[in-house]
């Protein structure tokens, strides 16, 4: 009879975030059904064509990067996640008040820690990472086109998240060096002033 080996706590963690990401995809599977590449491609672009949505993105990249390990992979690792279960509530109808303010202050407020190099701690960092992950999830899950399938198109939204983190990331490199580290933080303020940009456009749309 064969010894039935008990799971490390690394198969465990990896097994929740399967789970974890997997849960809203077939939550998304009840909203709607469609042409799949159709919706990967859309789930892709809106993303990456919405530049209140790319500066925030590229943002949890760079401050991951800068705060070092374990951020460095917990901030990227979190967002997405809870972006997913934000895109589940926009996709149901769930309604969150100020949507679009909520994703222009995730730029001010991602900037300015960049900025400021600001060093909470962990989980307050992965707080203030998942609280603006549901604003920018929601507007995706909103947007789901009828015509696009639910799952492809989350799944689109989600890869091209990833895929702005990990260029943040690939920025936040340039902390390791005194010179790149003055960068970092004047590309934060940057950061923050796009978001002041979106945030008075919003508010001046009320």
């Amino acid at each position: 009879m064969m010894t039935k080996l008990p799971m490390s706590p690394v198969q465990l963690r990896s097994m929740f975030a399967l789970a974890s990401l997997l849960w809203p995809a077939m939550a998304l599977a009840h909203i709607g059904q469609g042409d799949i590449s159709g919706g990967f491609i859309t789930g892709v672009a809106h993303p990456v064509f919405g530049l209140d949505h790319v500066v925030a993105m590229v943002a949890v990249g760079i401050w991951g990067a800068q705060l070092g390990a374990p951020a460095i992979w917990v901030l990227p690792v979190t967002f997405p996640i809870v972006m997913a279960f934000g895109g589940v509530l926009g996709g149901l109808g769930v309604p969150i008040p100020g949507i679009e303010i909520g994703i222009a202050a995730s730029a001010i407020v991602l900037g300015a820690m960049i900025g400021f190099a600001t060093r909470p701690p962990l989980w307050v960092a992965a707080i203030v990472v998942g609280v603006f992950a549901i604003f920018h999830g929601h507007a995706h899950g909103t947007e789901l086109p009828e015509s696009a399938n639910a799952i492809s198109y989350a799944v689109g939204f989600v890869a091209a998240t990833g895929s702005l983190h990990a260029f943040g990331i690939l920025i936040g490199v340039a902390n390791r060096w005194s010179a790149g580290a003055k960068a970092l933080r004047a590309g934060g303020g940057v950061i923050a002033v796009v978001g002041l940009y979106f945030l008075a456009g919003n508010l001046g749309a009320i």
